[in-house]
């Protein structure tokens, strides 16, 4: 006869360095289940504007809202589970399903009342255009010399005619 010392924990110790990855692996993509849905998301800035494409597949229109508020744009939705067929039992579902919400920071250079989105074959295009008032370059001419000082006279002179 054999004593071992019992803790309690030899069910949930694996026996092997392979059978103990291979719980690890099952287990972080068996555990996601319902949790929640975080779609992929790629984003560039281009010289007119910024696109965002977000890819949402099997979800429809009607169950995507996107928000800018204060120089967020948040996109949010859900995508839900819809059974097909009774009687039918998952082996597996690697699919997230639930709700999801992305945000994003644009700065101030932006056009809210411009942005457009349009969603195709599971991607979302997010067009936010820049407002070509404030990412318009502009050349300042600098006032100096004989030129600057002849300005500064004659806003004094108006100032002392105004009882200023």
């Amino acid at each position: 006869m054999v004593l071992r010392k019992y803790n309690g924990m030899q069910n949930d110790v694996p026996q092997t360095f392979s059978s103990m990855l291979d719980r690890f692996f099952n287990e972080s993509v068996n555990s996601r289940g319902f949790s929640g849905f975080t779609p992929h998301v790629d984003a560039c800035e281009t010289e007119n504007g910024y696109e965002i494409e977000v890819a949402l597949p099997g979800i429809h229109k009607e169950d995507i809202a996107i928000d800018f508020q204060e120089g967020k744009l948040t996109i949010s939705g859900e995508r839900r589970f819809e059974k097909k067929e009774e009687g039918r039992r998952y082996q597996m579902l690697e699919t997230q399903y639930g709700t999801f919400s992305r945000s994003f920071y644009l700065p101030d250079n932006v056009n809210p009342d411009k942005i457009s989105a349009q969603l195709q074959d599971g991607m979302l295009m997010v067009s936010v255009p820049k407002d070509e008032h404030k990412t318009m370059k502009r050349q300042i001419k600098i006032a100096g010399g004989e030129e600057g000082r002849q300005t500064v006279k004659q806003k004094r002179v108006a100032a002392s005619e105004n009882g200023n």
